[in-house]
């Protein structure tokens, strides 16, 4: 009997893009149901059918430095995928975010007649604006999740489709904090603040003892503050758990979650977000933040030389000004952050103020950008 069934290899890179995969393979999954999934993911990838050739915690590494250090071991992922994928030769490859792991095993596979499809434009706006070319020679299309990036590629000569962000589909456009909070057992009349130190081991490593301080401020300011700290691993979580330990904080009136970071939020009067996609969300969950960053000095240098932009938060770039504060690197201390979160919170204009921008903000980004980029894909499995 002839094997019909068509096989897409699928990559990718961290926890945004495990959710941002998941829902794609179920929309390609709605016309043609008997795609088989191959690659590296996340749970929620897994949970999808994707047979998982590594874990998506070997990817989830950032910074010139921390790449350095785990990049024979990101090289020889890269290579055995590359050689298991030529000897298979799926129909497509779909790299889901991850550029700087994806682009070059592209590159690899499109030369050798598999067609590529990039899934979230790598930032070309913000900073390497020359990677445009190496994009071009990689990919067959391009899926871009905001509308100012069409125009950049089809100006470059690079087949694109803006499909919106599957976040804008995802979250509600009203929010029950009062729902939340009593799901969550949160006692009436406390202010909570969710603490979310990014989704690397890498991010959390550099953020906990930071946050774990601004906690101890805001109490000592609020004293009926409350903390919620979602947690993407259990590695992350071990890390930031020994940070209590180290700090002798198990006092805090704070909770860490397995996860459920969309729920923290939406239970949250404040969001202290470490800059990625949680911002975005934050944003799409209509809730004040402040964005911090911290990576390593020599990676924030070359970060800086080649930046264009002065923000680096999602929703400002989307603003296109600033309207969440950026604290970031040296200027992150305790002190700054948790000033800025009590100026935020306490200012009921401006948290109003924020709310109808980042209503409009949805409204833009919803497309249901999942079955887009499905439609977008399906006629490379014609």
């Amino acid at each position: 009997m002839a094997h019909t069934e068509k096989t897409i290899a699928i990559v990718a890179g961290e926890a945004s893009g495990d959710l941002l995969g998941s829902m794609l393979i179920a929309a390609i999954r709605q016309t043609k149901p008997g795609v088989r999934f191959i690659g590296i993911g996340g749970p929620k990838m897994q949970a999808a059918g994707v047979e998982i050739l590594f874990p998506l915690e070997k990817l989830a590494v950032n910074g010139y430095l921390e790449v350095l250090r785990h990049y024979r071991e990101l090289l020889g992922i890269r290579r055995s995928l590359r050689d298991r994928f030529l000897a298979e030769r799926p129909d497509l490859f779909i790299g889901v975010d991850a550029p700087d792991f994806n682009l070059d095993l592209e590159l690899v596979l499109k030369q050798h007649g598999i067609p590529t499809v990039h899934y979230v434009s790598p930032s070309i706006w913000a900073w390497r604006a020359e990677r445009i070319h190496k994009i071009k020679r990689a990919v067959s299309h391009l899926l871009a999740l905001f509308p100012f990036e069409s125009p950049l590629y089809e100006k470059a000569g690079v087949p694109v489709t803006y499909v919106g962000h599957p976040l804008a589909d995802l979250l509600p456009e009203q929010t029950r904090r009062g729902e939340m909070r009593e799901q969550m057992r949160i006692r009436a009349g406390m202010r909570v603040f969710a603490l979310l130190p990014g989704s690397r081991q890498s991010e959390v490593h550099r953020l906990a003892a930071t946050y774990i301080e601004t906690a101890k401020l805001i109490l000592r300011e609020i004293p009926e503050a409350q903390f919620l700290v979602p947690l993407a691993s259990r590695e992350t979580r071990n890390i930031f758990e020994r940070e209590l330990w180290r700090q002798e904080a198990w006092d805090l009136p704070l909770t860490l979650l397995f996860g459920h970071a969309h729920d923290a939020m939406i239970a949250a009067d404040g969001v202290l977000v470490a800059s990625g996609t949680a911002t975005l969300e934050a944003a799409l969950l209509k809730r004040p933040m402040v964005i911090t960053y911290k990576m390593s000095p020599f990676t924030y240098w070359l970060a800086r030389r080649k930046q264009y932009l002065p923000f680096v938060g999602l929703p400002n770039i989307l603003a296109g000004r600033f309207v969440v504060p950026e604290i970031l690197q040296d200027d992150a201390t305790p002190e700054n952050l948790a000033q800025a979160l009590l100026n935020m919170v306490n200012n009921k204009q401006a948290v109003a103020q924020l709310e109808q921008r980042f209503g409009e903000m949805q409204r833009t980004l919803r497309r249901d950008a999942a079955h887009k980029a499905a439609q977008a894909i399906l006629p490379f499995l014609a």
